[in-house]
């Protein structure tokens, strides 16, 4: 999984950055800002017209992202890296829905 793909208020563990040509400026500048493999990312907000830019925090850093440009970090898929997360911050997945 991508963090583009990644739903609203869902929080996810990077893998790695995907450059899109050997010297991606975009990925080189990505790792620098901090989407480092093992770092836990969460989807704040998305944009009003298709979603572009997302709003993502790592730490208490907030990025707004192209969803281009976090297509270019792939998420960890593992239950372990799932076990990881705060539980505080992950909300249901859609389709998911709480029953009160």
């Amino acid at each position: 999984m991508r963090l583009n793909e990644l739903p609203l208020e869902c929080q996810g563990i990077i893998d790695h950055v995907a450059p899109t040509t050997p010297a991606d400026p975009i990925a080189r500048r990505l790792e620098e800002f901090g989407f480092v493999p093992g770092e836990p990312v969460k989807v704040v907000a998305f944009g009003p017209f298709g979603g572009d830019p997302m709003a993502v925090e790592i730490g208490f850093t907030r990025f707004a992202l192209r969803r281009s440009e976090a297509a270019r970090v792939v998420m960890q898929d593992s239950a372990e890296a799932l076990s990881k997360l705060d539980p505080t911050l992950h909300t249901a997945s859609p389709g998911q829905t709480e029953e009160a």
